[in-house]
């Protein structure tokens, strides 16, 4: 991973032309040949990028990144103000909330307090997209989905619907229900879920880990 703080103008000429004017910001260059041009906002996202596959051609006062395609990036330095290289050596990935984690394995250790005479499939579902978290079926045979959250919000359930909707092409599968199953679900959340026919569960953690009787409130 590089790291140049630099004064600089960048121009993008490509499908269409954007031009940044002069000022300082953070360019991103990572090992995968990437190229990202930051300010001081906008969060993660970048204020022009080059992706892979791509190539760097570096003069003083210039650089030109440019892809297959002949689309390029052409960064014009006034003045460098840093330029570092760091090694952040292999990516475990992404570790999901401890409390999250801990229900997606209680839950399917106890898959029953879905619904009587529910099997587990499998924990981390595979799809084209992410997995699901546990994938199992009903008492009739049926498939489900099922995705948890410590706080069911309308990203969750767009999540799932977007899982539903690859594992429906399935024919081994299909036709596969929903449920989302968190600690709290927002109104905006249940609503919307309800709306697509996916049952809403909200889990008590406490009585998964048998503190207290287990019990779940199904709206």
């Amino acid at each position: 991973m590089r790291l140049v703080i630099a004064r600089c103008q960048v121009d993008y000429v490509g499908r269409l032309t954007a031009h940044l004017p002069m000022a300082q910001r953070l360019l991103l260059i990572k090992a995968d040949g990437s190229v990202s041009i930051h300010s001081d906002d906008r969060a993660y996202k970048p204020l022009n990028w080059m992706s892979p596959p791509c190539w760097l051609i570096e003069e003083p006062d210039l650089w030109v990144v440019q892809n297959k395609a002949g689309e390029k990036l052409v960064i014009t330095l006034a003045e460098v103000l840093h330029d570092s290289k760091h090694e952040l050596g292999p990516e475990p990935g992404l570790v999901k909330d401890g409390v999250e984690a801990d229900l997606q394995k209680l839950l399917a250790e106890h898959v029953t307090t879905l619904g009587e005479g529910w099997t587990l499939v499998r924990r981390e579902f595979p799809t084209p997209i992410g997995p699901v978290d546990l994938m199992c079926r009903d008492a009739s045979g049926g498939s489900v989905a099922v995705e948890i959250k410590r706080r069911g919000e309308i990203d969750g359930v767009e999540q799932l619907t977007r899982y539903l909707e690859l594992l429906n092409r399935d024919p081994l599968l299909a036709p596969v229900r929903g449920v989302f199953a968190a600690q709290q679900i927002k109104p905006q959340a249940r609503t919307l879920a309800e709306d697509r026919g996916i049952r809403c569960l909200v889990l008590d953690y406490d009585a998964l880990r048998g503190i207290e009787p287990d019990e779940f409130r199904l709206f």
